[in-house]
């Protein structure tokens, strides 16, 4: 029997903490700390070495970017799996906090099925990255801050078959998706991102949407026709 996967929620409202605590621990997911700042969310994750951390946006002491950056920074394979969480109005934090490293993001109006399975969902690798979510948060801040890209590759080194892998990727499909619209195997898809994350030095799917706006391979636009 697998151990339960263990959590971090870092909110400075309590009502928050409260709420994922209960929702999660009834699906027997661990959350094994809180936080209500940027520096105990760091401090947690160091202590505890948890699988995945709900990482809140606006926080006093250390806001959540700065604490995503401290807790990926250097990160090992085995690190943990940072979810921003963000009002409806899309915060351009948490498109630096995708440059940084985390796995996605989450509305803070989620449901208790859409946040459980999300905490699943990073915890095996895949990212938090909803179509039209995605694309109205790139189309906004991909441009227009320079101060926040830092993921810029070379995507010389990726064959024919994988750029189409990371085109489809950017604009938010599954790999049952991708190898529906590729007549590939869900295995095969597999491989392709595997490879496309090692190429490019990524940490996971997350970040090689960023790549994919910010090399000019997917635009907002053409994404939002193609979707």
């Amino acid at each position: 029997m697998n151990p339960p996967l263990r959590v971090v929620v870092a909110d400075d409202q309590a009502l928050v903490r409260t709420g994922f605590r209960l929702i999660l621990g009834a699906d027997g997911i661990d959350v094994v700390a809180e936080a209500t700042d940027g520096e105990q969310a760091v401090a947690a994750v160091r202590r505890t070495r948890p699988d995945v951390v709900l990482m809140d946006i606006r926080m006093p002491e250390m806001d959540g970017l700065e604490a995503t950056r401290r807790i990926l920074a250097d990160a090992p394979p085995d690190a943990p799996r940072v979810v921003m969480l963000t009002t409806f109005d899309l915060d351009h934090y948490v498109y630096a906090a995708l440059t940084a490293g985390a796995s996605g993001f989450l509305l803070k109006d989620v449901t208790p099925e859409q946040l459980v399975a999300a905490v699943r969902t990073v915890r095996a690798g895949d990212a938090l990255l909803a179509p039209a979510i995605t694309r109205r948060l790139v189309e906004r801040f991909a441009r227009s801050d320079p101060g926040t890209t830092a993921l810029h590759r070379d995507l010389s080194a990726l064959t024919p078959r994988e750029l189409d892998v990371l085109r489809l990727l950017a604009q938010g499909l599954s790999n049952a998706d991708l190898a529906a619209r590729l007549h590939l195997s869900e295995a095969t898809v597999k491989t392709h991102v595997s490879r496309i994350l090692t190429k490019l030095s990524l940490r996971d799917r997350a970040q090689a949407v960023v790549v994919a706006y910010e090399t000019g391979l997917v635009s907002p636009r053409s994404s939002a026709t193609e979707g």
